[in-house]
């Protein structure tokens, strides 16, 4: 039963939009160009940010890998942070955006309790140019450049082209197609938040050489040549 502000799934209902963003993990490089794109467009203060890229490093020198893991608000289809505002300052829109209004939030942090992702944060008091503060603040997928028939700014922004944004109800959209050729996951799924931010795995055979096959004749002699300078224990997981 919707609590609220909180507008019935868009997912899949004909006639209405369904706004949500592929995160293709192989194309993430980890520039933060994404990161300093939404502390541009919203003046985010110090200290606190709309997005993050999660950086971990694997494995021993010299056979070593970085991960990043981009995170964002995933505009839940029945977000709990909606449900539990005592004010209704956290509202979802008919198209899928969760929203914030900032004259009816108090700050009581129950939506930063509520949120499985980690997605809100505490505006500063004392901002300089932008007049919001003391509130509670969050990812908006760029509601405003949205209805301007614009893609987020982190969309825009994206030198490898990871983030994809669309209509998820239109199957010709380019994040249409991406989740139904991939095999797409969400975060926390067992949470029943129906997350609408979809991440494309990485293949680790084609992305970590230690578990990818030399294609030719050169390409293993390099390869020996390397794990053999290097002193590496494990050639391709055994396969070489």
């Amino acid at each position: 039963m919707p609590v609220g502000l909180q507008a019935q799934p868009s997912l899949g209902v004909p006639g209405k939009k369904r706004w949500a963003m592929v995160i293709d993990l192989r194309r993430c490089i980890g520039c933060m160009a994404c990161v300093c794109a939404d502390k541009a467009e919203y003046d985010v203060p110090l200290g606190v940010w709309r997005t993050i890229v999660k950086v971990k490093d694997t494995g021993s020198y010299p056979n070593t890998k970085r991960h990043f893991m981009p995170r964002l608000c995933n505009h839940c289809d029945n977000p709990p942070c909606v449900r539990n505002c005592p004010t209704e300052a956290t509202y979802k829109h008919e198209e899928g955006f969760v929203l914030q209004r900032y004259e009816r939030c108090i700050a009581c942090r129950t939506c930063i309790a509520a949120c499985p992702y980690n997605a809100r944060h505490v505006l500063p008091k004392n901002r300089d140019r932008v007049k919001i503060g003391g509130v509670i603040d969050k990812c908006t997928f760029c509601h405003h450049r949205v209805a301007a028939d614009l893609v987020p700014a982190c969309v825009q922004t994206c030198l490898g082209r990871s983030r994809i944004f669309g209509d998820l109800n239109d199957p010709n959209s380019e994040v249409a197609r991406l989740v139904a050729r991939h095999s797409v996951v969400t975060l926390k799924p067992e949470k029943g938040t129906a997350p609408q931010v979809y991440y494309i795995k990485p293949d680790r055979v084609h992305t970590e050489q230690v578990l990818s096959r030399p294609v030719s004749h050169a390409a293993r002699a390099d390869a020996e040549a390397f794990y053999r300078h290097n002193r590496g224990t494990q050639f391709f997981s055994g396969v070489l």
